[in-house]
């Protein structure tokens, strides 16, 4: 019954991210969304990573690794993400980023040998990218700020992508705690934002309280909670099963824009959505189901 709960608390923390984001978006610039979700996700772990008395690795060329992740896996596609929706609904942000399983296996397919594709890999990923063209819906023109947004969505889940490969390449073969390894990555990713800050978050803020706890809770559950909850699903229920909560979280996401925001989405973002979805479930069925499963159940704050 526990497992249970923070089952669906997880899918329910990430569906509603990027309702956070556009929360958060009222009254900040996307790189003070960045930067505010950084920090005090950061602390959170921190505290978490304090309670349970988890040792943090000390060698300079894993911190020189988790740098990279980072960049990968939190600063780039954090601020795509956060300018998308200047643009773009938050409900179709969301559908976007359960397109992470398909990029992570196209880069997989590319830099790791050993994870080639199936036949029914290789049908997963053409049926995958065939429900991200329906979301695209190129027939209905390609030019505007509303596809480069939907462009910039699909570029942070390549980055995704890219860090989970790089993340099974350099980090996971040395068997660290996955709480210590997140807190030093969300941490750095804290770090560079700040460092970044005085040139990039400079605009004109207008804090009201629901702006400060949408980023609040986008950093404290989205990022620290949320990947407790993820690490004791993992645990209780194995990677693959634990994985199913990407099928959820989009559900969430458009459920919430819609209820909350009032954002009505087209035809073709559901339609393309549970496309996505069929192919992800191609992907998970056989051939590398790990990967696709270390790819829905990593430390993304979503």
């Amino acid at each position: 019954m526990r497992t249970t709960v923070q089952f669906v608390l997880l899918a329910l923390t990430w569906g509603a991210s990027f309702l956070f984001i556009k929360v958060g978006l009222d009254g900040l610039s996307p790189a003070q969304v960045v930067l505010g979700r950084l920090v005090t996700g950061a602390a959170a772990l921190a505290v978490i990573a304090l309670v349970t008395r988890q040792r943090l690795p000390r060698s300079p060329a894993v911190w020189a690794h988790l740098a990279v992740v980072a960049v990968l896996l939190c600063v780039v596609p954090f601020l795509l993400f956060a300018w998308a929706e200047q643009h773009v609904d938050s409900g179709l942000a969301s559908i976007y980023n359960a397109t992470t399983p398909l990029m992570t296996m196209l880069v997989a397919a590319v830099a790791l040998p050993g994870e080639r594709s199936t036949r029914l890999g290789l049908v997963g990923l053409a049926v995958g990218f065939a429900g991200v063209i329906v979301v695209l819906a190129p027939w209905q023109g390609l030019a505007g700020g509303s596809l480069t947004a939907q462009a910039a969505c699909l570029l942070a889940t390549f980055c995704y992508g890219l860090a989970f490969v790089y993340i099974r390449r350099f980090i996971s073969p040395l068997g660290l705690p996955a709480i210590a390894v997140t807190t030093v990555q969300v941490g750095i990713g804290a770090v560079l934002m700040l460092l970044a800050a005085p040139f990039v978050a400079t605009a004109p803020m207008h804090l009201t309280w629901a702006v400060v706890l949408s980023v609040t809770v986008l950093g404290v559950a989205g990022t620290g909670l949320a990947y407790v909850w993820n690490t004791n699903v993992v645990a209780g229920w194995g990677a693959t099963n634990a994985s199913t909560v990407t099928y959820l979280t989009p559900i969430v996401g458009v459920g919430l824009g819609g209820v909350v925001l009032g954002e009505l989405p087209s035809w073709n973002e559901p339609v393309g959505a549970v496309i996505v979805l069929l192919g992800m479930a191609l992907l998970q069925t056989r051939g590398r189901a790990p990967l696709v499963a270390a790819s829905k159940t990593a430390s993304v704050p979503r």
